[in-house]
């Protein structure tokens, strides 16, 4: 199963006769404004035009849990995640597609969870929105929407805690998704701290898609992915911030063909213990 779409696929599937489930998970990272600027409000981008049938999902109140020792997007309760995706009329016998407003990251954070817990046919819209050339509608679902089945059930394998994390970035390759200069240690805006898990790769999100913020091909991500060791048999496992654009990676890897775990806690969490080691500069040790 592919794990994106292009728009023009995405548009004949909504004329087909099994047509896709649409979820808009528009979001940004909450850092700094400058004064007088509003701060980023999905909801309110979605009421102003989206892809028609799509239903809004909020990444920080159903696609996360409340802020705490698991870092600032902490896995959702699993019953709240699901009563969630019911209401937004997800059911496990029909597929699914995610976008964004284009950067990816939220879309695969829906993607992955969806996608951990069980559900068989989940696409993330390649480019986002603005890779949408289709009409825009600007009414909500209302009453009409009919609510799905899809009850989450979490897999085996997936997910990485701290402990893992670590361990893995000794025996297998621990993937970085950071921007570089955050990795180094060089700059840290959000966390507590800088720098990385020691024995961690860098490994930039931005690096995934080209300038149009589109997937670079699948043998140009598998290339890119295999020289920072994701060779034939080689555990692979990614980090970020919060785990959000650690799933956009997970992405990158899935469309390379590459399975990949996912630390959702990442460095939001694994910084805050000043106990866990923190390495620094531009060598994974």
């Amino acid at each position: 199963m592919n794990a994106i779409i292009s728009a023009s696929e995405l548009a004949s599937d909504l004329a087909g006769p099994k047509p896709p489930v649409l979820l808009d998970v528009r979001w940004q990272l909450s850092v700094a404004k400058a004064a007088g600027e509003p701060p980023f409000d999905g909801r309110a981008e979605y009421a102003a035009g989206h892809i028609p049938g799509a239903v809004y999902v909020d990444l920080d109140r159903e696609l996360a849990g409340p802020v705490g020792s698991g870092g600032r997007h902490p896995l959702p309760e699993l019953a709240e995640f699901g009563a969630a995706m019911r209401r937004a009329g997800v059911s496990s016998n029909t597929p699914v597609v995610v976008y964004d407003g284009g950067q990816g990251w939220a879309a695969a954070r829906a993607w992955w969870l969806l996608r951990w817990t069980g559900h068989p046919d989940v696409r993330v819209l390649d480019g986002g929105l603005p890779s949408w050339r289709g009409p825009l509608q600007s009414s909500l679902p209302g009453s009409a929407l009919a609510e799905g089945d899809f009850v989450p059930v979490p897999a085996a394998a997936g997910l990485l805690d701290a402990d893992a994390a670590a361990a893995l970035a000794r025996s297998g390759l621990l993937l970085d998704a950071r921007a570089g200069e955050r990795y180094r240690g060089e700059v840290e805006p959000i966390d507590r701290v800088g720098g990385h898990i020691p024995g961690a790769h860098s490994a930039p999100t931005t690096d995934n898609v080209g300038p149009d913020g589109r997937f670079l091909p699948a043998e140009e991500l598998s290339a890119r992915f295999k020289a920072l060791g994701a060779t034939d048999g080689t555990e692979v496992g990614v980090y970020c911030g919060s785990g959000v654009s650690g799933a956009h990676e997970v992405l990158a890897l899935a469309v390379a063909g590459i399975p990949a775990a996912l630390y959702v806690g990442s460095w939001s969490e694994w910084s805050s213990d000043p106990e866990r080691p923190v390495a620094v500069g531009p060598d994974p040790q």
